[in-house]
């Protein structure tokens, strides 16, 4: 998931999507958490001491799930996530009228890509507390999962009176970005973000992470390497920067740069596979280790049934396991659930190399009817349409 104004999560911990556990008791230590050092991660410990005092303190529970939920998606470790889980677990019973838990339920819920349920809860939310953008926002990030613009647009319509203007311009940007022109709505945000100097360094770091991503397709790579920079400037740890900013790198053929901005993030899956890829560009030592590290974690998430990172998954099946097949097989499943623009593109990649063009169809059928702007998707379509013509 990528929602809108907010981090997306990757991971941190050496496990992956470790199942939400409730204990018995809430002065129950189930795990010491990572990061110690980290101030939101001792807040938040000292928040659950509270809550051993006062164990049927509802808004205490939902505030430590939101705080687990806020580091899971900056940290990334999933960990988090079944903490979150843990925390509001019994108000499920009794929620009443908190806008709150049910936004928290319908963050847990689009992490497990119950997205159905996560709209559902988060209506719900909006619903208790219509003055909020905040479950809106993350209504409108599912819509752009799925590929259902209008309703992301409806939604951004909806928060645009109740949020700051940049928070609004981007929500509808990010939309529109999806579908025809890039140009005109990438002027737009620029001219947003420029008349919003002091906005809250967490909105400025989305925005500007997406006008980089938009100057990329807009093939502008300097420009595209300026807004990542200033994104980066904020000093704000966020996983989907960091691998946005790894791809654009490895695109413009600089891996020794990837290793340096990923230097100890091997804990993550998602950006230890940029690692791996850019070790295996730059010949690094580590390459085999880190390879074999993924290997291990993709192998037990499948032994588990998981399939939350499957488009990843299918991009070390291809790139470093050179298994065009399996990485088909991958992409054509994740991407019957997740629908953005990268997810299309190793769906066309995986089908291209394994040489079944028509395996690429929906996401074919998506670009050809969204009119999404990026000419390596187009340039990948092209190279399927050859290969279909040919056989």
């Amino acid at each position: 998931m990528r929602p809108l104004a907010l981090a997306l999560l990757l991971a941190v911990a050496p496990v992956i999507h470790a199942l939400p556990f409730t204990p018995a008791r809430d002065s129950e230590v189930v795990e010491r958490l990572p990061l110690a050092s980290d101030p939101s991660v001792r807040r938040v410990e000292s928040l659950r001491k509270q809550l051993a005092a006062r164990p049927g303190d509802a808004a205490l529970r939902v505030d430590i799930a939101q705080r687990y939920f806020d580091l899971a998606m900056a940290q990334g470790d999933p960990r988090f996530v079944g903490y979150a889980s843990a925390a509001i677990a019994p108000l499920a019973a009794n929620p009443g009228d908190s806008a709150g838990y049910w936004l928290v339920r319908g963050l847990i819920q689009q992490f497990s890509h119950d997205f159905e349920g996560a709209l559902a809860s988060l209506a719900k939310a909006s619903q208790l507390d219509p003055r909020s953008p905040v479950a809106l926002s993350w209504r409108a990030a599912i819509f752009m999962v799925q590929a259902r613009y209008p309703e992301a647009l409806a939604d951004c319509a909806r928060l645009a009176p109740l949020a700051e203007p940049l928070l609004g311009a981007g929500c509808s940007a990010y939309a529109r970005s999806m579908t025809g022109p890039l140009l005109p709505t990438f002027d737009a945000l620029s001219d947003a973000v420029k008349a919003a100097p002091h906005a809250a360094p967490s909105l400025l770091l989305w925005q500007y992470t997406r006008l980089a991503e938009m100057a990329w397709r807009l093939q502008r790579p300097a420009l595209a390497e300026s807004y990542f920079q200033n994104a980066l400037a904020l000093g704000i740890t966020d996983q989907f920067l960091l691998g946005a900013y790894a791809d654009f790198l490895l695109t413009q053929q600089r891996p020794g740069e990837v290793l340096k901005l990923l230097a100890g993030w091997e804990r993550s899956d998602i950006l230890l596979l940029r690692l791996a890829l850019a070790g295996r560009a730059a010949a690094g030592a580590r390459t085999d280790e880190w390879t074999a590290q993924l290997r291990d974690r993709f192998q037990a998430a499948a032994q588990r049934g998981d399939r939350l990172h499957e488009q990843e998954a299918a991009r070390f099946e291809l790139d470093l396991e050179r298994n065009a097949a399996k990485a088909l097989e991958l992409a054509a499943r994740n991407y019957q659930v997740q629908k953005e623009p990268r997810d299309a593109e190793i769906l066309m990649r995986a089908a291209l190399a394994a040489r079944q063009a028509r395996a690429a169809q929906a996401a074919l059928d998506w670009l050809r009817s969204s009119g999404y702007q990026d000419p390596a998707l187009h340039l990948l379509a092209d190279a399927l349409a050859a290969q279909g013509a040919a056989r």
